[in-house]
């Protein structure tokens, strides 16, 4: 007896840029300094929800987002820590997460990444490839 199995396979679409920033700032005072070396205008929003200890409460993380106008480009800065547990579990050590979504050049993406790294009170900005990370499906939103 043959029988017929199809399998479905989907890929998730991971099309946005993702850098880890670590430093021991509050989000409000990062976002205030990465407005005013970086002149971005992060304004916060409401907190990301995301189910992700499969159970009926959602867990919550701090969110700030910008929008340059003229690429249609998107910037979200992400708390990793949230009100009960980590939005990345597997990177605990990264404290938020600065996503890009839609069109950033090269140019400007290696300008964007100097510029939080020469900015005193950040440890660390490093690019992150989103198909590397187990929990990736948590930075979809």
């Amino acid at each position: 007896m043959i029988l017929n199995r199809k399998i479905l396979k989907f890929e998730i679409d991971l099309d946005f840029v993702l850098i880890a920033v670590t430093t021991s700032l509050k989000d409000y005072r990062i976002c205030y300094l990465i407005n005013k070396y970086l002149n971005f205008n992060f304004l916060k929003t409401s907190d990301l929800a995301i189910d992700i200890n499969h159970s009926p409460e959602s867990v919550y993380f701090s969110m700030y987002t910008y929008h340059w106008e003229a690429s249609d480009t998107f910037f979200y800065f992400i708390a990793n820590k949230g009100s009960d547990g980590y939005l990345v579990p597997e990177m605990r050590k990264t404290d938020y997460f600065f996503m890009i979504k839609n069109y950033i050049d090269d140019e400007d993406l290696e300008k964007l990444i100097s510029g939080l790294n020469r900015i005193p009170e950040i440890v660390a900005a490093v690019k992150i490839d989103p198909k590397k990370i187990k929990s990736r499906e948590n930075l979809l939103f």
